[in-house]
């Protein structure tokens, strides 16, 4: 199972979309998940043209529209793998915290963040801590970068950099 993971897209503030050639790397995707911060929901449409299954949560900066159709924390499974989505808030030096308190009685084995724009991928207390950075903004990183995440027995996860 293949999950391209992206966050931070900010569209159209920071780009007018996804880049064609980030957008045919998607592909083969099973699922694709938006960590936050899409700003208009058209890049939902977008997704859908590469994936049908799509997860997506709202973040701070996006459209009250986003906001009324998205919710701020969604949990799914993956064969046993539960997953958990947020976008974060707050300051970036207590992410990890604040994501780890929202999921605190979920039981997830993988919790997908944006909000810092910082690529992060590391495992603690058993859960994997993702963020996969911004495709679109390099204020809070030196590159841009998306996730791809693979489920298959066991759990394979690695930021690609563009």
């Amino acid at each position: 199972m293949k999950i391209v993971v992206i966050s931070d897209t900010h569209i159209p503030l920071h780009a007018n979309s996804i880049p064609k050639t980030i957008l045919d790397s998607f592909r083969g995707a099973d699922v694709i998940v938006h960590a936050g911060d899409l700003v208009e929901l058209s890049v939902l449409d977008t997704l859908k043209t590469i994936c049908n299954n799509i997860k997506a949560v709202c973040g701070n900066m996006d459209s009250p529209e986003v906001k009324k159709h998205l919710p701020e924390k969604q949990i799914f499974s993956i064969g046993r793998v539960r997953i958990g989505v947020t976008h974060g808030r707050g300051a970036p030096t207590h992410l990890i915290e604040t994501v780890s308190n929202l999921f605190k009685n979920e039981k997830v084995d993988i919790i997908i963040f944006g909000h810092s724009h910082s690529p992060f991928n590391e495992k603690r207390h058993g859960i994997l801590y993702f963020n996969p950075g911004s495709l679109t903004d390099t204020y809070f990183s030196s590159y841009n970068s998306f996730g791809i995440i693979e489920i298959d027995g066991e759990i394979k996860a690695e930021i690609i950099k563009i």
